[in-house]
């Protein structure tokens, strides 16, 4: 299957083009747009439905690093298949949704779908990896866009403290699956699943074989919100509704429940993953069933619901492993736990999904979810009522929808347990159905507080802040149409058996598969069976709970816990923090000169100490090349100056000192014949210089402060003994290498496989592209960091520190300068110095030159302009936003190496080629020269975006 990469990198572009048109879309919803990309995976994965029914299955691979067993392997089976549907499908009808419950005129939209679309590449990378790094990648990807997306209102604090908890709590088991992922790795020398599978009877009995199991399930446990972490739930719903219905109903919380199903035939032959996983499972069931009868909250209802109907899913796939411990119809019995975990997957996200939607329904058009305030809506809002009786009765597991036949199936599950074997007496898992028994009791007074407290009751005007009334046929529509899957599932759910479920069947039990093909057949009266008393026991004790409930006024009751694990984790968090800053106090003391003393005498002990007692260092004795006259007076100009720095008597003197450091480095690299490097001191020199005072004019009059010599003994001890483990590092490096120079190499092949004949630019733009590209990624946040920091106001009308304050008018002040001499040359020597930047940046693959040096070269044309007439003067003429410049050169960067992935080569490949173009003629063409592009326009973006947020005097 060709498109499997394309459909995880579609929600990626079309973040990247929502995010480019912001601010050109006034009239246009956003979502109108957002909404192509997932109907178009949903339309191309129901295609694949049939290719995978039939057995075959889609692998494809992507090199990206070849060398350490890392690529971008994407796979498509049952169980991808199932969850890739539920990730696009639910998706597109939450962005519909999300079009009438978002307003564009109050909310800023754009940001929302970006993070939307970036979770849904992420959850579709999840479910179609098969490489453990690359799962790894997309799993944390998905807790930071979660994290945006529950904080998306930002200035509310509960939602940032529902954020911060879910990526904290999600980010650690996302780390535990990593460590667990590396022992696998360990144990079987490679990263792909599948291949891991075939390794499973070999790494069984090895002593990490248990602990990989377990952080692995810390991982699952933790994003599917089992106790004790569910926690991180509740809080999670200060979301927008829409964001609730997607990550919290359908995909987010799901990923857990596919890393178990995904890892089963891995470990399920194992008596810890069955007792772990279907253990943690019904006791998230209970706890979550008995814990949501206790909100006032709708959603925190809905919070609670979801991990209770996530641990009955979990438990399925505990006791599905059961299967691995036989052979034959043994086997296949104990396989009606997984048939109903699959089933009530799709059942949950279909209802819960939909109730989701009609409490953002009832949000929006009564401005509330508390309980206690609403009633007697049914009148109001028939449609909505509709949606949510069917949505409840089918999460209650009430006939005749399909939320009744996954609850009969996993009454089946938990009485075939019984007849488990692996342990003495077996009369202990009689606990198995009894628990579930008494969950589903909760679970259906729950699903008709829901319900019936919203819809009936007395209707209560005065509690409510506007009139409701039905919601737009948009809000509804999503909805409908859920609650209508709900209704089509239940009456015909074989349409579901056989294309969706025996797939994911193969998936999860594929040495079972090979030996018979699973038939599952799903229908509603299995006669007078132990399922159906169980069932009526439930709906008898579930009525009773529910009047009780009711009749005590229990639901209008504040539910206050002693100690709670939300208070275990509060308590952890200020202790961390408290610890972390009596710890911080005593080395963080706020002066530059202590940190650097930390760093430079870390290296000393660590770097110096390895030279002096590692074995087989040498410092390049009799192996030194000849020193020149030129060399000599250069070198002693250079330690003249740095000497003379610490005793300049102004900053002005200091600068001009460093300055001349700088400019015989430059003379030095000419004198060695490296022209690229030469120009490239120089031409830093310069804006570092300007730098330099522009900072300048900020601080006060320098103040030199008589210190006596006994406190200056240790600063020189590691002057001293900084300067000289580097000399010793530079010479071990000259004389200890045990390879062979890698220069004779990139001699050799710049030109045959490069295409350039400049070794410099054709080691920054090919051979170490992937270098260049994060060098220019961290200049690009060092300059935001520095625009932040410039700008950061503590309270509302100040001022940082460091910045003038702003003079009686309110009008900003830039440096400029009134010389007539100076602003006349400064208009010819602009285009000059312009031209000759682009010059260096399309000769800079065979002569000297580049996108960096070319950049600096136009930087400094900008500086020389802004001198002579103002940093006001040049934004007038030149209307450039450098910060969105530095997103486009980075952008640019980033798609010429994904590129590469179209033409099945390694990540930022890159090739050339010769063509004969008109007038020009023979011309050699490469795409590297796209990449320095990106490399050019960021280095211009990074450079004039500090000088102009230094150079103001606001």
């Amino acid at each position: 299957m060709p498109l499997l990469h394309i459909t995880v990198l579609v929600p990626f572009l079309l973040a990247l083009m929502i995010a480019l048109l912001r601010g050109r879309m006034a009239r246009l919803h956003r979502g109108w747009l957002v909404i192509a990309g997932p109907l178009a995976l949903f339309i191309y994965f129901l295609t694949r439905i049939p290719v995978i029914k039939g057995g075959d299955s889609g692998y494809e691979t992507v090199s990206w690093i070849p060398s350490l067993g890392i690529n971008l392997v994407f796979h498509l089976d049952g169980l991808s298949l199932l969850f890739a549907l539920l990730i696009t499908g639910m998706g597109m009808l939450v962005i519909f949704y999300s079009i009438y419950y978002l307003d564009k005129r109050k909310e800023e939209l754009t940001p929302f779908y970006v993070y939307l679309l970036i979770f849904m590449g992420a959850m579709l990378g999840v479910v179609l990896s098969d490489n453990l790094m690359v799962l790894y990648g997309f799993w944390e990807l998905t807790s930071v866009s979660s994290f945006l997306l529950i904080a998306y209102w930002h200035r509310r604090q509960k939602s940032r403290y529902g954020a911060l908890k879910s990526m904290l709590i999600t980010v650690f088991g996302g780390l535990a699956m990593f460590a667990g992922f590396l022992m696998l790795y360990g144990m079987t020398g490679t990263f792909s699943i599948r291949e891991i599978w075939s390794q499973t009877g070999d790494i069984s009995g090895q002593s990490l074989f248990i602990p990989s199991m377990i952080l692995i399930l810390l991982g699952a446990f933790t994003k599917s919100a089992q106790f004790p972490f569910h926690i991180w739930l509740p809080d999670a719903m200060e979301a927008p509704t829409p964001v609730s219905a997607y990550l919290h109903s359908a995909t987010m919380v799901k990923a857990g429940l596919y890393l178990v199903a995904r890892f089963s035939p891995v470990f399920a032959g194992q008596h810890e993953w069955f007792w772990i996983v279907s253990g943690v499972g019904l006791i998230t069931l209970i706890y979550g069933s008995i814990q949501a009868m206790k909100q006032t909250d709708l959603k925190a209802l809905l919070a609670y619901s979801t991990i209770s109907q996530l641990g009955l899913i979990m438990g399925l796939l505990g006791m599905g492993s059961a299967a691995s411990f036989y052979t034959g119809e043994e086997a296949v019995f104990f396989t009606a736990a997984t048939t109903a975990a699959l089933f009530h997957l799709i059942n949950h996200a279909i209802f819960k999904g939909s109730l989701f939607m009609v409490v953002g329904i009832v949000d929006h058009e009564t401005n509330t979810r508390d309980l206690r305030k609403l009633g007697g809506l049914v009148s109001l809002m028939p449609v909505t009522f509709t949606v949510a009786l069917i949505g409840s009765f089918s999460m209650a597991g009430l006939p005749p929808f399909a939320g009744f036949l996954s609850k009969e199936m996993f009454f089946t599950a938990v009485l075939n347990i019984r007849q488990l074997d692996i342990l003495s007496p077996q009369s202990f898992f009689t606990i198995f159905p009894v628990l579930a028994w008494i969950a589903s009791i909760f679970t259906f007074a729950y699903s008709m507080i829901m319900v019936f407290h919203t819809f009936f009751g007395k209707y209560q005007p005065e509690k409510l802040d506007k009139k409701p009334h039905e919601a737009p046929f948009g809000l509804l529509l999503p909805p409908i149409l859920l609650a209508l899957l709900a209704v089509i599932t239940g009456l015909f759910p074989n349409i579901l058996s056989k294309t969706l479920i025996v797939p994911g069947m193969n998936a999860i039990h594929p040495q079972l598969a090979a030996s018979s093909p699973f038939y599952v057949n799903i229908y509603f009266w299995h006669g007078f069976t132990a399922e159906v008393w169980m069932t009526l026991g439930v709906i008898l004790l579930g009525i009773v709970v529910y009047r009780v409930y009711g009749r005590l006024s229990l639901v209008d009751k504040e539910w206050r816990s002693g100690y709670t694990l939300n208070h275990v984790y509060d308590g952890s968090i200020r202790l961390v923090e408290r610890v972390s800053r009596s710890v911080t106090g005593l080395y963080m003391t706020g002066s530059m000169r202590h940190y650097l003393m930390y760093i430079f005498t870390l290296i000393i002990v660590v770097v110096g100490g390895s030279l002096l007692y590692a074995d087989g260092i040498t410092f390049g004795q009799g192996e030194y090349a000849p020193v020149s006259f030129f060399e000599v007076v250069a070198v002693l100009v250079m330690l003249t100056g740095a000497l003379a720095i610490p005793f300049a008597k102004s900053r002005i003197a200091a600068i001009l000192l460093t300055g001349m450091v700088g400019y015989m480095v430059t003379l030095l690299f000419i004198l060695f014949r490296a022209p690229d490097l030469a120009l490239t001191q120089m031409i830093v020199e310069v804006v570092s210089v300007t730098l330099f005072l522009l900072c300048f004019r900020h601080l006060p009059r320098l103040k030199r402060e008589k210190v006596k010599f006994r406190v200056k003994i240790p600063k020189l001890i590691i002057a001293v003994g900084f300067g000289a483990t580097m000399t010793l590092v530079a010479l071990a490096a000259l004389g200890s290498s045990p390879f062979e120079s890698i220069s004779s190499f990139y001699v050799e092949n710049s030109y045959t496989l490069g295409g350039g004949k400049n070794i410099v630019n054709v080691l920054l733009v090919d051979f170490r592209g992937f270098d260049t590209m994060f060098e220019i990624t961290v200049l690009g946040l060092a300059s935001l960091a520095i625009y932040s920091m410039i700008k950061l106001q503590l309270e509302p009308g100040s001022k940082p520190d460091l910045v003038r304050d702003v003079p009686d008018d309110n009008k900003p002040r830039y440096a400029r300068s009134n010389d007539v001499l100076l602003q006349s040359v400064a208009k010819v020597a602009f285009v000059i110095i312009i031209t000759f930047s682009l010059y260096l940046f399309f000769a800079g693959h065979n002569h000297p030159g580049g996108g960096f040096i070319g950049a600096l070269m136009a930087a400094a044309a900008l500086v020389l302009l802004s001198i002579a007439f103002g940093t006001e003067f040049v934004e007038k003429v030149l209307p450039v936003d450098y910060r969105k410049l530095i997103a486009a050169g980075i952008s640019i960067a980033f798609l010429t190496g994904i590129g590469s992935f179209v033409f099945d080569v390694p990540f930022l490949t890159q090739t050339f080629g010769y063509f004969e173009l008109p007038v020009m003629g023979k011309t050699e063409l490469t795409t590297a020269t796209l990449f320095d592009l990106g490399v050019y326009l960021s280095v211009i973006g990074v450079t004039m975006n500090i000088i102009f947020t230094i150079g103001r005097d606001n």
